[in-house]
Parts: structure tokens; C-alpha cells; sequence
């Protein structure tokens, strides 16, 4: 292993900056289903306490030698859902689930028509907590106190990992883009047919929500102390819409979040699944520099470099099947590739095509952080 004349930190914060570093940052996205089956523990171990996550994670990250800015991993399915990151049902291993399969997302109808207008009245963040959560899961409404305070430690315990092993986690401050979250929550379908023949409804929703983000959002991701967050957004791309509904409903709300954050120097990191080939071009008019767009697998990276190269940081995009049914040396060819493709000029950080998938060989993910620490840059 070559040596290192940047700090963790310093290396990220140049590739963001649109700048090259010593070498390309690494920054897998290592959620608990991935550390899981990397470390040999069955889904339901990991699914019902924190604290196992935690340690599960960074059992991973100190067996490979550790790599830049680790993902938050740090809640429970539950957590998840009852925090509203997935305001889904949720089916959880060893509850719902055989105990080695990974927990589900259950798409149903779940937002109905007229609450619309409640989101409008009173705000998206009222209404989940007050009506739409209990319709979702089957905790009581005296338990939520604690599963709320359980997803605030985790996060804790996980930034405590981190300062330990000398490095800064990624992001600490996250939130869906409104236009995924109103997806999510009416169902694809109703919510393409909402577009289509209720538009103004949908946009005074969307309106709403995206200014109470803006609020909400700004002065938590300032107390975390990590001047980024994570946006994501997973239904928006031109895989599903025209531009005409991407311009409409996604594009002007997200321009006003960035600018909103970039305004006060925090970096936006887009998680953007599916492929957004379509939409790279919209992305030039934010400010230079203000986000990272992470791709998992399906967008064109070099074709985002093109377009974007110089102007946005670029995340991506070692797909979760290659590490999961291929072998060291093509995880190494795969990150080799990407690395001298995308990442020759700076403003690229090496990660995984979303999720490190509950499958992955460990000797494959090793292969991914090594080659990264290892190969030089052109």
C-alpha cells in the first residue's frame, strides 16, 4: 500500500471541492443489511437492536483497514420507518420475515386523496406523526417515544465510532426530496395518475413540504457539525418521466433546497437510483461545487463526468452484483476502470452502486477499499 499525504478528510473535502487528492476517496455505502452478511450475523440480528448495527459496521470497517467518511449506519427497520425515512409498511426478519432475509418495503396506497390538503394546512412532518405513521405501523403510540430516542443514540454511537477511528462520517443530517417521499407514501401509480390529472394539488403539496424542509433541515444539519446532508430521490429520473414532469415538479423545488443549503456552504449529497442519463444536463445550473450525485449502477458514469466533470463531485458506482457474484481481481478491474475513467481529473469519490447488497462476498468488498487506497491516479 502506497503511503498518504492527505488526511481522510482533507482527501474528501478536495474531490468535493472539484480538486484531485493523493488518491480517490472511498466511501461505500455500508448499510447494516450489507455488514451483516459481510460479518456472517443472520438479518434479524441486526434488525432489532442498534447497538448491533453499530458494531456490526465498524467490525467491517476495521477488518478492511478503514476507509474515508463511513455511512451512517445506525437504525433499526423500525427506526427507519417510524422516523419517516421509510413511510412504508415494513416487513422485519425474525418478526415478519424468516430470520435471513433482509427487511421489506411494502408499496400500498397508504396517503389518500384528501390529505393533500391536511399536508398543505398543516405541514408533511404534523401530519406523519399525527395520523399517517399509525396507519403504517403497529407500535403503539406510548412506545414511539423510545424508538424515536433509540434512532437519535444510534446516531450518536455511530458518530463516537467514527471520532474513535479518526475519520468524519459522511453526513449526519438526511431527508427524501417531497416529490419521492409523496411517491412513496400514495403509491407510484395513484401518485404518476395525481400528476397527470390533479397537478395543482400536488404542487401546493410540494411547495409546503419543500419549504418546511428548508427549515427544518437547515439548523439540524448545522448542529450535526458535517456541513453536507443526504437528499434522496429515487422515482423523479427520466427512467420514469418526461422532462415535462421532471421540470415541473422535481427540478424547481430542488434547485431551491440546494441554493438554500449552498447559501449557508453546506454540500447536498443526491442519492439518485435509477438512471438519471436524461436529467445530468439540469444539473449544471446548480452553483459549482454545492453537491455530490452518487449513482447506483444504471446511470452512464463517464457520460456524467462528461457533462458534469468540473462542476459537480461525481459518487459511484460498483454495482451490488458484481460484489456479490464476482471475484477480487473484477471488483478490482471494475474500481480501476471507473477510477482512471471518471476520477483521472479529481471530483470523484469511488462508492458502491447504492447499498453493499446482504450478499456480498467479503473478499470482493476488500477488493473495492484496497483498490482504492492502492491505484494511482493518472
Amino acid at each position: 500500500m502506497r503511503a498518504e499525504s492527505m488526511t481522510c478528510d482533507e482527501r474528501f473535502t478536495t474531490a468535493v471541492r472539484l480538486g484531485k487528492p493523493d488518491r480517490v476517496p472511498v466511501v461505500p455505502t455500508l448499510q447494516a443489511e450489507g455488514a451483516a452478511g459481510y460479518t456472517g450475523l443472520s438479518m434479524a440480528a441486526v434488525a432489532g437492536d442498534n447497538q448491533m448495527v453499530v458494531k456490526t459496521m465498524f467490525e467491517v470497517f476495521d477488518d478492511c483497514g478503514g476507509w474515508d467518511n463511513p455511512y451512517p449506519c445506525a437504525a433499526t427497520p423500525l427506526q427507519l420507518q417510524v422516523t419517516g425515512s421509510h413511510p412504508m409498511l415494513v416487513r422485519i426478519p425474525g418478526r415478519d420475515l424468516a430470520d435471513d432475509e433482509p427487511f421489506q418495503l411494502e408499496e400500498r396506497e397508504i396517503l389518500r386523496l384528501e390529505d393533500y390538503d391536511t399536508i398543505c394546512e398543516i405541514g408533511f412532518e404534523k401530519f406523519f406523526f399525527d395520523d399517517y405513521l399509525w396507519r403504517i405501523t403497529d407500535i403503539t403510540p406510548d412506545l414511539l417515544p423510545t424508538e424515536l430516542a433509540e434512532a437519535v443514540s444510534g446516531l450518536a454511537r455511530f458518530a463516537a465510532g467514527c471520532s474513535q477511528r479518526g475519520v468524519t462520517p459522511y453526513f449526519l443530517g438526511a431527508a427524501s426530496h417531497p416529490f419521492f417521499t409523496l411517491s412513496l407514501t400514495r403509491s407510484m401509480t395513484p401518485f404518476t395518475q395525481d400528476l397527470y390529472y390533479r397537478p395543482e394539488l400536488v404542487e401546493r403539496a410540494l411547495e409546503r413540504m419543500t419549504a418546511d424542509l428548508i427549515e427544518r433541515q437547515l439548523p439540524l444539519i448545522r448542529s450535526s457539525g458535517v456541513d453536507r446532508w443526504l437528499f434522496t430521490e429515487e422515482r423523479a429520473s427520466g427512467f420514469f418521466y418526461p422532462p415535462t414532469v421532471f421540470e415541473r415538479f422535481w427540478w424547481p423545488y430542488t434547485r431551491r433546497v440546494v441554493e438554500a443549503c449552498w447559501s449557508e456552504g453546506i454540500v447536498t449529497i443526491f442519492h439518485l437510483d435509477q438512471c438519471w442519463d436524461r436529467n445530468l444536463k439540469y444539473f449544471r445550473d446548480l452553483p459549482a461545487g454545492s453537491a455530490i450525485l452518487e449513482f447506483d449502477g444504471l446511470t452512464d458514469m463517464r457520460r456524467a463526468r462528461e457533462l458534469l466533470g468540473g462542476h459537480l463531485c461525481i459518487k459511484g458506482d460498483v454495482p451490488a452484483t458484481l460484489l456479490a457474484i464476482g471475484t477480487p481481481e473484477e471488483v478490482s478491474a471494475y474500481c480501476r476502470s471507473l477510477i482512471d475513467d471518471v476520477g483521472r481529473d479529481g471530483g470523484f469519490i469511488l462508492g458502491t452502486g447504492c447499498c453493499v447488497p446482504p450478499n456480498v462476498r467479503p473478499e470482493n468488498f476488500r477488493a473495492m477499499i484496497q483498490t482504492a487506497k492502492s491505484h494511482e491516479l493518472a
